[in-house]
């Protein structure tokens, strides 16, 4: 089995835009090392946020903690976890799935930036090429805390 953690960093948030809509906001963070920036519609009533907090961003390709792949059928999908089993969504607060729909060369050399669609809510993640290189799949879960 593999690593399903495809990417992880620690992040600040330093705007947060919750003009547009009542329930969502976006939030645009900076990583410590300054090299990662994203962008992401947040639910802001299940998952309040403010400029300056930290924030854990994992993305990963499975919820199973040993990796295994979710479409291979049988036990393991997202929506038959049993009472009491454990998976990465237990390590965090904030959980989603989407699909990611774009790839497009990143703001400086060596960078790349990819889109992720969460039903609507939109991500958008630049930063080093070796960084999220392994997002080049077709679905992705979003795990988030503080």
């Amino acid at each position: 089995m593999s690593d399903p953690i495809l990417f992880e960093d620690t992040f600040t948030i330093t705007d947060i835009n919750a003009q547009k809509y009542d329930r969502v906001c976006r939030i645009s963070c900076t990583s410590t090392d300054q090299l990662t920036t994203f962008t992401l519609d947040v639910n802001s009533e299940i998952y309040p946020c403010s400029t300056g907090e930290s924030i854990s961003l994992a993305l990963a390709s499975t919820l199973s903690l040993d990796g295994k792949d979710e479409n291979a059928g049988g036990k393991g999908a997202w929506r038959d976890v049993g009472m009491g089993e454990q998976t990465l969504a237990n390590e965090f607060d904030y959980v989603c799935h989407g699909k990611v729909y774009r790839f497009e060369e990143g703001s400086t050399a060596g960078n790349m930036s990819v889109f992720v669609s969460f039903g609507g809510l939109l991500l958008y993640i630049d930063g080093p090429y070796k960084k999220l290189s392994p997002l080049r799949i077709d679905y992705a879960y979003l795990l988030m805390k503080k």
